[in-house]
């Protein structure tokens, strides 16, 4: 027998194991007991697929659980020609089709959730990984299935296949009680009493124009007829006048870099919008640092993950940022890149533009 036919069957046995491992583990990256990777995944991956809440939550741990079973099984000596490799075979194929409607429905965009935060990939990255891994896998089956363990256990097999996924519900439990806790912050560092309860004097009267005054104020921009935006659950002052609703992870570096624009722009700005927050319940403790490093603090409200998803639109990907006009919607910029990724240029030629009330 040649080295390589001697080796190459353990060493895909490997690879294919520490990808399904990783794949698994990556889900729910960084702290399973944070309950954070896990509700994206639901919310991106299974909810467009019309899993309801409750379902997805059962979905999600089982299919981390066997993706884990499945990774340890293929390392022992038990119904791998029979019933592992198949198995692997087959869920890969699924993920295959479902990330191929991914691409043909919203396109080849964001990260696919394959590895959760870990390592980031797009739906054609993981296409590539899969097919690569079927071929492997059918490699190992077909050319060296002879070599295989022709061991048979179906009780040790059901058993870790179990044991995975009830570890899954264990660790990562399915109900989080919300922390969609308002905690105002002033936004401005002065002493001024009126600023700090949120009075806008920037539109107060000019006490310098008199009526004998030679100068001439400028009409009022109304802008549009006020609606109900949908976000006035969560901030009761967001359908008046222009507001900035931003949509940011405590620990997302491209989140802190727009807050930090935003921040800029609003020194730069005269009458720049009302900046409020709404965070994601996922590394919450680092609003503090978040703040720091944006260099400005802002009203705010973390929500669990699965309502802020919901909020934000689970087709979108932070940051976000909606520029809202009497509770009118008049741009939302989301993700970190692509045409639809916030630009502090288009925001002020947004901001710049008039339109009077009928």
């Amino acid at each position: 027998m040649q080295p390589i036919e001697r080796y190459l069957p353990w060493s895909i046995r490997i690879l294919i194991a520490g990808l399904f491992l990783v794949s698994a583990y990556g889900k729910i990256y960084p702290d399973p007991s944070a309950y954070g990777t896990i509700s994206m995944f639901e919310v991106k991956q299974l909810y467009p697929l019309g899993f309801s809440v409750e379902l997805a939550k059962i979905f999600s741990r089982a299919l981390i659980g066997v993706e884990f079973g499945l990774g340890l099984l293929l390392l022992f000596p038990f119904d791998l020609k029979k019933w592992v490799i198949p198995a692997l075979i087959s869920m890969l194929a699924i993920f295959v089709v479902h990330l191929t409607i991914e691409i043909i429905t919203t396109g080849n965009k964001g990260n696919c959730g394959c590895f959760g935060a870990l390592l980031p990939m797009t739906p054609l990255e993981a296409i590539m990984k899969n097919i690569l891994s079927i071929g492997l896998l059918a490699l190992l089956w077909k050319r060296f299935g002879a070599q295989l363990p022709a061991r048979s256990n179906i009780w040790f097999l059901t058993s870790i296949i179990s044991i995975c996924m009830l570890l899954m519900f264990v660790f990562i439990p399915t109900y989080k009680a919300a922390t969609a806790v308002m905690v105002p912050v002033e936004q401005n560092s002065g002493s001024d009493p009126q600023l700090k309860s949120g009075i806008d004097t920037t539109k107060m009267a000019n006490p310098k124009i008199g009526k004998d005054s030679t100068k001439v104020a400028k009409p009022k921009d109304l802008g549009p007829k006020m609606k109900k935006s949908g976000y006035e659950q969560h901030f009761a002052n967001i359908n008046q006048g222009k507001k900035l609703l931003c949509f940011f992870a405590p620990s997302c570096d491209h989140c802190r870099a727009t807050a930090k624009q935003l921040t800029a722009l609003k020194n730069s700005t005269p009458d720049f919008p009302e900046i409020q927050i709404l965070f994601m319940d996922e590394a919450a403790e680092e609003i503090p640092d978040f703040f720091k490093f944006t260099g400005a603090s802002y009203t705010y409200k973390v929500l669990d993950i699965i309502e802020f998803w919901s909020v934000l639109g689970g087709n979108r990907d932070v940051p976000g940022v909606a520029y809202l006009w009497n509770g009118n919607l008049v741009k939302l910029y989301h993700g970190p890149e692509g045409e639809a990724a916030f630009n502090k240029e288009d925001l002020k030629t947004q901001l710049q533009k008039q339109k009077l009330r009928p």
